[in-house]
């Protein structure tokens, strides 16, 4: 057996499961829409999530600042998806991603940050997966799976009795 040293390889089966629970959760707590999907994952983890608005770096969209007592999920004013965003951040507190210091993240964006922003696809097609790369694509890619998962419970109708149904067919 050798020692590989690469970080962990994407998984959708790892983000799926990821977006199951999260839905798992959301149903406990008759939580349809995002906002609510986020106040049923923190009263699941029973630490609170508190989404706000403000002022980020150029090419931020959203930033997850952790504090010793909450999670803050800060959204840019006047972003084109919102929900996106959201979802996005709040993958990174359901993966547990490692976050930066708040005060280095605010006060400039590099320009890789911004050319992730911008085109997620090209950004990824050139750098190689490290734990950054990877931690951002899982919580693009949570964010995708749910937003899509929350679309199919709306144009289905009734959320809840859809998510259970979901659930029990596996």
């Amino acid at each position: 057996m050798t020692n590989d040293s690469r970080p962990p390889s994407r998984s959708y089966r790892r983000v799926a499961a990821a977006v199951d629970a999260v839905c798992a959760v959301a149903a406990d707590f008759d939580a349809t829409t995002l906002d609510e999907v986020v106040l049923a994952i923190s009263a699941e983890r029973r630490r609170p999530i508190e989404i706000a608005s403000g002022a980020l770096a150029p090419g931020v969209c959203g930033q997850r600042r952790i504090y010793p007592e909450k999670d803050v999920i800060v959204l840019a004013a006047g972003l084109p998806s919102r929900e996106h965003t959201l979802a996005h951040e709040l993958g990174h507190i359901v993966f547990d991603h490692p976050g930066e210091i708040a005060a280095e993240v605010t006060l400039a964006a590099s320009d890789d940050l911004i050319a992730y922003m911008l085109n997620r696809r090209a950004h990824q097609e050139m750098v190689a997966d490290g734990p950054d790369e990877r931690a951002e694509w899982e919580a693009e890619t949570f964010a995708s799976m749910l937003m899509t998962r929350l679309r199919v419970f709306h144009s289905r109708g009734a959320g809840v009795s859809v998510l259970r149904f979901d659930e029990a067919l596996g």
